[in-house]
């Protein structure tokens, strides 16, 4: 078992603490005391207790604190001092003293072989309770004390305020460990729905390249190269959505990418070039405005848009429009198709991992459910958002709408 840290102790215990030394110097004070008396520890610590608290001297309050320390020394034995007004200057007001009542305990520190070596000072403020025993016509003064019963009083008030305290303070660290909890089942059920996810689509694929490969061994007549193209599809497949899994995994770890210039205009125009094969029976209508320039990853920003164009593609009917402009301090991507749209149930929902609507199903039975999901990241990972929203005016269909922080040039 490992020694006790009795610095960090001292420092940390919510009891007002100060050390000092047989002249009565302040050797040092923790963390409590500090806090109490509104004065750091380095302009308490060296310096003598009348200095730091010399009191007022019509009511000889530093002097009858300093006469129970020295008893202290001189008797090893604990010196309880009756309550007191002991008022204190205002911090960053020289000249200004505050009224201020404690319940006062002075003990002796002993060292290794028993002497006194110094006085542990434990002062208690009780200044609300002196407030409130005046509002019930019991007038304290400089010039008298409470009874003992006040004064026992008024120490189980004090008591009673740092036990709120501590009870506040332990409701806080509930409160948040209940919000820590929650957050952890929620992960861990995100996490689990995801292997779930993945154990599905991933199933589909490894399923098929078994069936043909059982067929292929059941039956030496079958086509060997058509057997081969359907394996290839599965293991394309595969490979898709293994690729869209690590790229999502890379994003949620915060990998570093490329922090470069970027004109949005030229990464649209580059993807649907590279497109062109996939959407000649699409009609494809674009407003690229020229230098809307954003900083970040051509290549993650290529997947973005590469992923919300395969969408808008996937569910048009004739026609995808691709704008790109600036609105403000935002660069703006807009990709809209004439499908049937998304519901306003399932609008936030398409940017969950594997979720796939039933249109988007019997259209692509080959998608992965990965790429709004990954576009999402990206866009995030750029301090942008990516959003489903109407289409402008009438028309019927869905609208994916990026927004991303403008570079300014």
């Amino acid at each position: 078992m490992a020694e006790p840290d009795f610095a960090a102790f001292f420092h940390a215990t919510p009891a007002a603490l100060a050390l000092l030394s047989p002249d009565l110097v302040y050797t040092t004070v923790n963390q409590t005391f500090e806090r109490l008396t509104g004065r750091s520890r380095r302009e308490i610590v060296g310096r003598h207790l009348l200095e730091i608290f010399p009191g007022s001297p019509s009511t000889n309050q530093g002097e009858a604190l300093q006469l129970s320390m020295q008893r202290v020394l001189a008797e090893a034995t604990i010196d309880i001092m009756p309550l007191q007004r002991y008022d204190l200057e205002i911090p960053g007001e020289p000249g200004h003293v505050q009224e201020r009542y404690w319940n006062i305990t002075n003990a002796p520190l002993l060292d290794e072989h028993g002497d006194t070596c110094g006085v542990v000072n434990l002062p208690q403020e009780v200044t609300a309770f002196v407030r409130q025993m005046n509002t019930r016509g019991l007038t304290v003064t400089a010039e008298t004390a409470l009874a003992p019963m006040a004064a026992i009083e008024a120490q189980l008030f004090a008591q009673a305020g740092r036990l709120q305290e501590i009870t506040q303070r332990l409701r806080q660290g509930e409160a948040r460990e209940r919000r820590m909890a929650q957050e952890l089942r929620a992960a861990m059920q995100h996490q689990q729905q995801a292997v779930a996810d993945t154990s599905h689509d991933l199933r589909g694929p490894i399923t098929g390249l078994q069936t043909l490969l059982q067929v292929a061994l059941a039956d030496p007549t079958v086509d060997a190269r058509q057997i081969l193209l359907t394996a290839l599809d599965d293991a394309e497949r595969l490979g898709a959505i293994v690729g869209d899994l690590l790229e999502l995994a890379r994003l949620e770890a915060g990998a570093p990418a490329d922090a470069d210039p970027v004109d949005l205009a030229h990464l649209v125009r580059r993807e649907l070039l590279h497109r062109q094969a996939t959407i000649a029976t699409i009609t494809t209508a674009t407003c690229l405005d020229a230098g809307v320039l954003v900083r970040g990853s051509a290549v993650r920003l290529g997947r973005l848009v590469g992923n919300l164009l395969a969408n808008g593609e996937r569910h048009a009917r004739s026609r995808l429009e691709v704008i790109v402009g600036a609105q403000g301090d935002q660069a703006v991507v807009e990709v809209t198709d004439d499908g049937p749209g998304i519901p306003h149930a399932d609008r936030e929902a398409v940017f969950r991992r594997f979720f796939r609507r039933s249109d988007a199903r019997h259209s692509d039975p080959g998608g992965t459910g990965l790429g709004l999901p990954i576009a999402r990241q990206i866009a995030q990972a750029h301090g942008g958002t990516l959003q489903a929203t109407d289409p402008t005016g009438s028309r019927p269909g869905a609208r994916l709408l990026l927004r991303l922080p403008l570079l300014r040039t």
